[in-house]
């Protein structure tokens, strides 16, 4: 099968062609029945929500919720409040796919995480070349979303803007990579479609090292 849901470096194409195996399995039992309510695969329940509601109005509702704060921290407010749930319902998904495949290894179970991610319309991910995970501090994931559904909403519904937009896709890469690993890793944007850039990058790493890696990259890489 190609490998038509993810775009990994060649040592790394076995685990995420099984892994799109897997979840293509999993998501051919999709079913949609509105005479019931109800959308299911893999006999759990699903549900379709609008992305500019996830993304977009739900920013600006957050941002509402807190009117004497200046712009920027309103904004750090509420990207925070979406960056932590997006990481527990990854880490949340990881363990309920883990446990369907009964996949063991930490790089298997990671695999799991992009392609689930193109398959459920959240974008399709590029895992660079110069990530290097391991179940460590030194763990190192650099990644683009090509298409994240926050981008595309936010520039559909405002345009460009000066801020990255994608904290459910940060929290939610984070939150399945921690449960993959067992390492507590977060997860930074800092190129966004929504402000102009060529495509939406993060930066992913131990919690306790992720400032100093973003910073160590940004040194190396001006250009970004």
């Amino acid at each position: 099968m190609p490998l038509k849901s993810v775009i990994v470096p060649d040592e790394m194409m076995e685990e995420f062609t099984r892994a799109q195996e897997d979840v293509e399995g999993y998501f051919s039992e999709l079913k949609l029945d509105p005479s019931e309510g109800t959308i299911t695969a893999g006999q759990e329940r699903y549900i379709i929500v609008r992305a500019a509601s996830l993304s977009v109005h739900f920013l600006e509702f957050i941002m509402d919720m807190y009117p004497a704060l200046e712009q920027a921290e309103a904004l750090d407010a509420s990207a925070r409040v979406m960056y932590d749930l997006a990481r527990a319902i990854g880490q949340s998904d990881a363990r309920h796919f883990h446990d369907v495949t009964k996949v063991k290894e930490p790089i298997e179970k990671l695999s799991m995480g992009p392609v689930h991610f193109a398959y459920t319309g959240w974008a399709k991910v590029r895992i660079m070349p110069e990530s290097s995970p391991s179940p460590d501090e030194s763990f190192f994931l650099l990644y683009d979303h090509l298409n994240t559904f926050e981008a595309d909403a936010w520039l559909d519904k405002r345009g460009k803007d000066d801020f990255c937009t994608c904290h459910w896709s940060a929290g939610y890469s984070a939150g399945w990579c921690t449960e993959s690993f067992n390492v507590p890793l977060d997860a930074r944007e800092f190129m966004c479609r929504s402000k102009g850039d060529a495509s939406c990058r993060f930066v992913m790493a131990h919690r306790n090292r992720l400032s100093d890696r973003l910073e160590a990259w940004k040194r190396e890489h001006p250009d970004e």
